[in-house]
């Protein structure tokens, strides 16, 4: 399952239950609270019952000693007839004597209302268990069964955006081969219009690579790399298109777990961009500090820094997509790239890199 589609997954599932769940959890509540309340009635209930036996002079000898009780009571006042306490042990109720200023006083234990609300409770909390883990069966159904339709649209357009960068593969390698031949010329070594097409087909060349490794992000291969050495690698190249500008490379031992193909289109990107809104003779530093890699440059900054990995998103001609590419080959890795810029340049930090040492 593609990221993006566990994203969606993800999203549907835990709307679903989690609007389900407070229903339940709801519902649940307002059922407990009903059927406590229900108790409570039948209490007093049984409390009036007991003090009518009483005042009618019949036997309670059916009645527990020890769970109810009664005494008479002597009032300067009127009691309201619907009073009913209930106190952390017992439940009591006043009852108005005939022609008299007593009061009878009846009382009840509450130690097997106590059990049954407890009871009451495991068996509420038993129920909402059980419909929490139904429903949770029943949102992963729900979220796979909507999420088909997006994978089926996402397998067609993987197969038609592969099948279209293979196809782009012979004209770019046809572009690669003709400017070579060009550059042999050597009245067209130093054309100006070699040079911006030498910029161009390199353009080209990398979109096609970044293209066809995102491709593949779903399959990445992670291992142990030495990312400095990735570095110096793509910095070569650079330098021989940008030779007007000063490079510097501070990392000799910057290692993570990582997809080697991943990580150098990802630095061909931000080094690209680096070089190509730079200004004249301006510089690029790459240099490591704790366990973070940075790309530093002196061009003119960037105006929304915040929106700069957005697709949508372009500045100076730019359409965007390199970067948004890098967005994406970070998260598959588990990568974070940030940026900082200002008017005196731009910086790239990148880090997160997993590197699991050996302990001997």
């Amino acid at each position: 399952m593609h990221h993006h589609e566990r994203t969606a997954f993800l999203k549907f599932f835990v709307t679903y239950f989690v609007s389900v769940a407070l229903l339940i959890l709801v519902a649940g509540y307002l059922y407990f609270t009903q059927i406590y309340n229900h108790y409570l009635k039948t209490e007093e209930f049984s409390l009036i019952e007991y003090a009518r036996h009483i005042k009618m002079g019949e036997g309670i000898q059916h009645y527990s000693t020890s769970e109810y009780r009664h005494t008479y009571v002597a009032v300067e006042k009127h009691i309201n007839i619907r009073n009913f306490t209930v106190s952390k042990t017992n439940f009591s109720k006043m009852i108005p004597m005939n022609r008299t200023l007593y009061y009878l006083k009846v009382i009840k234990s509450k130690k097997s209302f106590d059990t049954k609300v407890v009871d009451l409770k495991i068996e509420v909390l038993l129920l909402q268990l059980f419909l929490l883990l139904l429903f949770a069966y029943i949102s992963y159904k729900l979220a796979k069964s909507a999420l088909r339709p997006l994978q089926e649209s996402i397998a067609t357009l993987d197969k038609f955006a592969k099948d279209l960068i293979h196809d782009l593969n012979t004209p770019v390698t046809s572009m690669k081969l003709n400017l070579k031949l060009l550059q042999k010329v050597p009245e067209l070594h130093d054309n100006s219009a070699v040079v911006r097409l030498k910029k161009s087909v390199h353009d080209i060349s990398e979109l096609h690579e970044s293209l066809t490794t995102l491709l593949q992000e779903e399959t990445f291969q992670m291992e142990l790399c030495n990312l400095c050495e990735i570095v110096e690698d793509v910095v070569q190249t650079q330098k021989q298109l940008y030779q007007e500008l000063h490079f510097s490379v501070e990392c000799s031992s910057l290692k993570g777990k990582i997809n080697k193909n991943a990580m150098k289109q990802i630095l061909q990107n931000i080094i690209s961009n680096a070089c190509k809104y730079n200004k004249k003779d301006g510089y690029v530093k790459i240099y490591t500090k704790e366990n973070a890699l940075y790309i530093e440059d002196n061009g003119h900054g960037i105006k929304e820094p915040s929106k700069i990995f957005h697709r949508a998103y372009s500045e100076k001609q730019s359409s965007g997509i390199g970067l948004d590419i890098v967005k994406r080959l970070a998260h598959a890795m588990n990568i974070t790239v940030k940026v900082e810029s200002s008017l005196e340049g731009s910086i790239f930090i990148m880090s997160g890199f997993y590197y699991e040492r050996k302990i001997f």
